[in-house]
């Protein structure tokens, strides 16, 4: 039986045999990219350095990549999807390309330094061309030439064989797929409609750079960027046809039985749901850069979350408190991997037992409200609404709960009603803003530039206990969010402001160097996210005003800035304000 560690290990030391320098998760909080509420995938941290910038590390990577995606909640409960999944992944940066590329996937899967897999039981699928792009005959070919049998290779239109976000890296991929089934059955040839033959590999070849709805362009350096989910691969591997059966969830599928005193196999929706969801949770709580449950943001997927699992616990019967419980065993199994969610338990623990409290409180009566409601068949957007803002249910609950009585939630009328009341939920899916560093515009790398003027400037004037907690960069704006424990007075604002237009009259030069971690802190250099390079970083100095590990991009010199203006600062969570400013 292969272990998670074991996979994990396995992984690692492989590539790294094979040349590529071993770096560690980023935050599931992206830094610096507005363009999605989570880090959904391990090449969500590394955009600037498929667009060209140097990574400190080289241009041959790995990693294991912690990742949460929302867009398919709803499909959670049934035996694959999940919200908090572990992603691996082995990166070239302008070095090789499709033939290493996958003729490394091939050894990792079948030799004796991998996972030892049947190579009978593997099937692919290449990209089979369209008016953008041709069909991938080079992919085609090496896979043929690795002697699988053409039987067993797809040649699938784009939604099943291209990678890309809305702008940015993009290309063709090759994905691999193994044989869950009978070892004794495997079919001659290979279709992608039988569930049984399961993806548990995207190898992406980034040849474009998409610059508008059918606009492409070649990349300066084409990039292999690929992934593996551990919980598939981990389920595949060992046999079983439910992820949930492996050790990543086993103990918490164990837990709830114990907690409920229901069985797993006659309630398996449920317990799938509360298992994800609260890893999810306490994944997210524990982050470094953890965030707590709110009604906009990346808080509002959180607070979704919990509130979902806690409703599906009351369905099984866990009426006590028990989030905290789930959460507890949570980072008992994690902590090795990601030592921040047991450095963060307190916190993590704190926050689920105030939000459940504080659903428990009201769930009870809004579900009465809900039957009143329903009564009329239909609930109109305004109801819907009552209940988000009175009683905490998010739509998506409401929706859920209204399904599975047939009834119907007009939601257009309550978008309006949550207009109205300033409180629009943009933010529960990905993409609520568009740009942002992931699209390297000029613009957002002259505020990027300017948010490192503006935190050497905050920590002149309000005190050394100054650090960033986070930022959200757009091409009009930036926003940035640091430790301090009051509102700042006008007085100060303008201070801040006076600093860095001073700095930007100087026309002072950015200087970027990639030295080892531990020199860039003898040097003094603020590292909020320095977690992300492992030994190496690069370093981005300022005269001798601003020194910061940061991952890029940034103006040559700063005299290209303009004149900064603090538009306006604001309470973001207890301890952080929250500063929004612009280049005019």
């Amino acid at each position: 039986m292969l272990t998670a560690n074991e996979l994990r290990q396995k992984y690692l030391e492989f590539f790294k045999s094979k040349g590529h320098s071993i770096i560690p998760s980023a935050s599931l909080i992206p830094e610096n990219d507005p363009s999605s509420l989570f880090t959904t995938a391990g090449m969500q941290p590394l955009v600037p350095f498929l667009m060209g910038e140097k990574h400190p590390a080289g241009n041959r990577i790995v990693d294991v990549q912690k990742c949460i995606r929302t867009s398919d909640i709803d499909e959670v409960g049934d035996a694959t999807h999940h919200t908090f999944f572990e992603m691996l992944g082995n990166w070239s940066l302008g070095d090789y390309f499709k033939e290493d590329s996958i003729k490394m996937s091939w050894e990792f899967l079948t030799s004796a330094k991998g996972l030892r897999l049947d190579a009978n039981r593997i099937a692919v699928s290449v990209f089979k061309g369209n008016d953008n792009s041709p069909f991938d005959e080079e992919a085609y070919n090496v896979w043929v030439n690795l002697g699988i049998p053409k039987e067993k290779i797809a040649k699938l239109p784009k939604e099943n064989n291209w990678w890309g976000m809305e702008t940015g890296p993009c290309g063709p991929d090759t994905e691999i797929f193994y044989w869950a089934g009978n070892p004794s059955q495997v079919p001659e040839s290979f279709n992608d409609d039988n569930e049984l033959w399961v993806e548990i590999w995207n190898n992406v070849f980034m040849q474009y750079n998409k610059i508008a709805a059918g606009e492409y362009e070649p990349l300066k350096q084409r990039n292999v960027d690929t992934g593996m989910g551990i919980e598939r691969i981990l389920s595949a591997v060992n046999g079983f046809d439910d992820n949930y059966e492996t050790e990543l969830f086993k103990p918490l599928i164990n837990l709830i039985e114990e907690l409920s005193g229901q069985e797993y196999s006659k309630n398996q929706k449920s317990f799938r749901i509360i298992a994800d969801h609260l890893k999810a949770a306490t994944m997210i709580l524990g982050d470094e850069k953890g965030i707590m449950p709110a009604n906009v943001g990346a808080g509002y997927v959180l607070r979704r979350l919990i509130r979902r699992a806690v409703r599906y616990a009351k369905l099984i019967g866990i009426n006590q408190i028990f989030t905290f419980k789930i959460a507890e065993l949570v980072i008992v199994m994690y902590q090795d991997i990601y030592p921040e969610i047991k450095k963060n338990k307190e916190f993590v623990i704190n926050q689920l037992i105030l939000e459940e409290e504080k659903f428990n409180k009201t769930i009870e009566q809004g579900l009465k409200e809900l039957e009143k409601m329903s009564a009329k068949k239909k609930i109109s957007g305004q109801d819907a609404f009552v209940l988000f803002s009175t009683y905490g249910f998010p739509l998506e609950m409401t929706k859920e709960i209204a399904k599975e009585k047939g009834y119907e939630i007009d939601e257009e009328e309550f978008k309006i009603e949550f207009t109205k009341h300033q409180d629009l939920s943009r933010t529960a899916s990905a993409g609520m803003f568009k740009g942002g560093l992931a699209d390297n515009s000029e613009q957002t790398t002259k505020l990027h530039t300017a948010a490192h003027l503006m935190l050497a400037a905050l920590r002149q004037v309000l005190g050394p206990d100054v650090y960033q907690k986070g930022s959200n960069i757009t091409a009009d704006r930036l926003r940035f969010d640091f430790s301090y424990g009051q509102k700042m007075t006008p007085e100060q604002l303008k201070k801040v402001e006076d600093i860095v237009n001073e700095q930007i009259s100087k026309k002072i030069p950015v200087i970027s160097q990639e030295i080892d971690f531990e020199e860039a802190k003898k040097q003094g250099a603020m590292g909020v996210f320095e977690h992300k390079y492992g030994d190496k970083v690069k370093v981005y100095t300022i005269g001798d005003f601003s020194k910061e590990i940061c991952g890029g991009p940034h103006v040559d010199n700063i005299e290209v800035l303009g004149h900064f203006k603090i538009q306006k600062e604001e309470s973001s969570s207890a301890g952080v304000r929250r500063i929004k400013a612009i280049l005019e």
